[in-house]
């Protein structure tokens, strides 16, 4: 079992930045992809961005490339989401997420991911 904590979320203007984290505790999860959603009112659940367990492989979703960028450090258990030049239609609740699969690729499709965290709420303002 996995347990995933995101945190960094807040009210931010449009244009500055923001980080994201995902500590993750209960196993060693070097080996296992991780993905960031985000899920706006009265709207569906969307992929944001994955990247795999080595790091090596990462994965975006159009309306974020250039801006977003994914990382993670695994001794740190820890992955981030920097979000630069937010927008407001960035504003949802994002969610960090893991496979439970060893060594399974990055995917943009929730129904993939085992495991998430509670989510963090971004709100940026215009």
């Amino acid at each position: 079992q996995v347990q995933l904590v995101e945190s960094g979320g807040g009210l931010v203007q449009a244009g500055v930045s923001l980080r994201l984290s995902c500590a993750a505790s209960g196993r060693t999860w070097r080996n296992y992809t991780v993905g960031w959603f985000r899920q706006a009112p009265g709207k569906d659940r969307e992929f944001v961005a994955a990247i795999s367990g080595s790091g090596g492989n990462t994965y975006y979703t159009d309306s974020v490339k250039g801006r977003f960028t994914i990382s993670r450090d695994n001794a740190k258990s820890t992955v981030w989401l920097q979000m630069n030049g937010l927008k407001p239609e960035d504003t949802a609740v994002y969610y960090c997420a893991s496979r439970k699969a060893f060594a399974a690729p990055p995917t943009s499709s929730a129904l993939m991911y085992d495991y998430w965290g509670q989510g963090t709420q971004v709100t940026v303002s215009s």
